[in-house]
């Protein structure tokens, strides 16, 4: 199950540490405005994939709330199939599909995941709510 604050789900960015302090502050900065998953985690996990208008607490390594974000848009797609307009908003630093095709799969792999071209992939894009704001 995914971590939950005020009942709320929450969502934690890349590993704990240097990797999660920096999409941390992309975020909060307004570069970032989109992850990824595998919906292989979710299915592991027994969790939904997430809706637009869900609200979810972002988390630092402590599992603290750093911050929120509103859900504006999930989409599934294979692997292979995700487009160059998600990786522009996941704002990672890729010039190119291809530099976040191979930067995805490095980090699953180092996670232990196996993605190949059809492995499903949850995308999500989400807006940050206003310093400060906590849910009802």
């Amino acid at each position: 199950m995914f971590p939950r604050v005020s009942g709320h789900r929450s969502i934690e960015l890349g590993l704990p540490g240097e990797q999660r302090a920096r999409l941390l502050g992309f975020v909060l900065h307004g570069r970032k405005r989109a992850t990824a998953g595998l919906l292989a985690e979710y299915d592991r996990e027994g969790e939904a994939l997430e809706h637009v208008g869900e609200e979810l607490a972002l988390l630092d390594d402590a599992g603290q709330p750093v911050a929120w974000v509103r859900v504006t848009r999930v989409e599934l797609r294979a692997f292979a199939d995700v487009p160059w307009e998600f990786a522009e908003a996941e704002a990672e630093g890729d010039t190119c599909i291809e530099d976040w095709r191979q930067g995805h799969l490095a980090f699953w792999t180092t996670v232990g995941e196996v993605v190949t071209d059809t492995t499903p992939v949850v995308l999500i894009w989400f807006e940050l709510l206003p310093r400060g704001y906590s849910p009802v």
